[in-house]
């Protein structure tokens, strides 16, 4: 086979991708809540060109050659983003060799990154997307005996292939509260040094790297890769987010925040809202689930269904998260049960789109249906927080992604119990 045919293979496939990529998309007729400045839109058409949203509005011009997708009497928003889960490094939570999301060991804790287990063909992936979840925070857990700071987190698009990675550094995570406190050694006094010295580590190393490399420096606790992950965290290139409930551990966090001069951000935060001054002034978000109302630990005895309803009237930037890897689809029922329980609508999906990207840094490509976001839109049969409420197009970076998964095609699969043909089997 010549060079020159292989060239010339090579050359139709990139006009052939390109040929994709450059559909022009239009969803018209929909009432379009766009998260922008333009508000909700009845009526609107949502124009899409080469991955990325180029008009929104009830006067948008259709070209001649746009693929049409008809809204009428439904919902358009942008693709949900589960704030924190885990999502293509865990595929089965009790078969340890399927998860890849903790570590157990001493040798590093900061620099763990999950960028490198991250699976992008993750049976897990088709089955949260097509409910309408195109991004995600994949992030680290701590280990069972191990050290409190669990390492980097990434933030994905739900897509197969080699492009769902969008950024690899996304956060530092890290636990506080009864679970640091165990992992310290039995006391949050204990949790909260470690947590410390890392930092107070980190920022030697930094200021003395020569003389560390000369080995005529002290040792620190942790090793050279953790305190140069860690050199992210302290020039505010990524945040700090820390799992922690109890109100008086959630202010010990904005007060390691505000001493280390870092960005800090709470997860979980069930008695957050005793504080939402506190985290207002410091402009500390929290991400949580709003399904989390029962006081089954010491450290979250006033958790309520209407923390993300009084955080949000406290002035506090909240975003929704199911730390799962099966179930990110339920967080449009956690979103609806927070407005019943206060939560405006509207702020109930910015805490499923804009707010999240703000946190992990990626609000200016995603979060909006605004002209140059990356489309990633979904239209919904109906209200998008009610759990009758179905995705009937997803739309990632522009693609539609076909609505089918690994149970979806179980469902067809034994759908015909009387047929004389034995059930077709499908490997994906």
């Amino acid at each position: 086979m010549s060079r020159s045919f292989l060239g010339a293979c090579f050359l139709a496939a990139v006009l052939f991708a390109g040929l994709v990529n450059a559909d022009t998309i239009a969803i018209i007729g929909g009432t379009v809540h766009t998260l922008g400045s333009q508000g909700s839109v009845s009526g609107a058409t949502v124009l899409i060109e080469d991955g990325r949203i180029t008009a929104v509005g009830s006067t948008v011009v259709v070209p001649d050659d746009a693929r049409v997708f008809e809204a009428n009497g439904k919902i358009v928003t942008p693709g949900f983003f589960d704030a924190t889960s885990y999502i293509g490094v865990e595929e089965i939570s009790l078969v340890d060799e399927s998860v890849d999301r903790v570590h157990v060991g001493e040798r590093y804790t900061a620099s763990f990154d999950v960028k490198f287990a991250f699976n992008p063909h993750s049976t897990l992936i088709p089955i949260n997307r097509i409910e309408g979840v195109t991004r995600a925070m994949v992030s680290p857990g701590t280990g069972k005996e191990d050290h409190l700071i669990a390492g980097l987190g990434a933030t994905i698009k739900l897509t197969t292939d080699s492009g769902a990675l969008v950024n690899s550094h996304a956060a530092m995570f890290a636990d506080f509260g009864e679970r640091g406190a165990q992992l310290a050694g039995g006391s949050r006094a204990a949790a909260i040094l470690i947590l410390r010295e890392a930092l107070e580590d980190a920022i030697d190393f930094a200021r003395n790297r020569r003389a560390y490399d000369a080995g005529s420096r002290r040792d620190y606790v942790l090793s050279r890769p953790d305190l140069e992950a860690l050199s992210l965290v302290l020039e505010k290139e990524i945040p700090l987010v820390v799992s922690v409930n109890r109100a008086s551990d959630i202010l010990t966090v904005i007060g390691l925040g505000t001493e280390f001069d870092i960005r800090v951000v709470v997860l979980g935060g069930a008695e957050a809202w005793m504080v939402a001054e506190e985290l207002a002034v410091a402009g500390v978000p929290v991400i949580l689930d709003p399904m989390e109302n029962l006081p089954n630990r010491f450290e979250t005895l006033a958790a309520t269904l209407e923390n993300a309803a009084r955080l949000h009237a406290g002035g506090v930037i909240i975003a929704f998260a199911t730390s799962n890897s099966h179930n990110a689809r339920n967080l449009k029922q956690s979103a609806g049960i927070a407005v019943a329980y206060g939560l405006p609508f509207q702020e109930a999906l910015r805490a499923l789109t804009v707010n999240p990207a703000i946190i992990f840094g990626v609000a200016d490509r995603y979060g909006t249906l605004e002209a140059g976001q990356d489309a990633d839109v979904v239209i919904w049969s109906g209200d998008p927080l009610e759990v009758t409420t179905f995705a009937d197009h997803v739309f990632i970076a522009g693609e539609e992604v076909p609505m089918e998964s690994r149970s979806t095609l179980l469902r067809d699969r034994y759908l015909d119990l009387d047929s004389d043909m034995p059930p077709a089997y499908r490997n994906r």
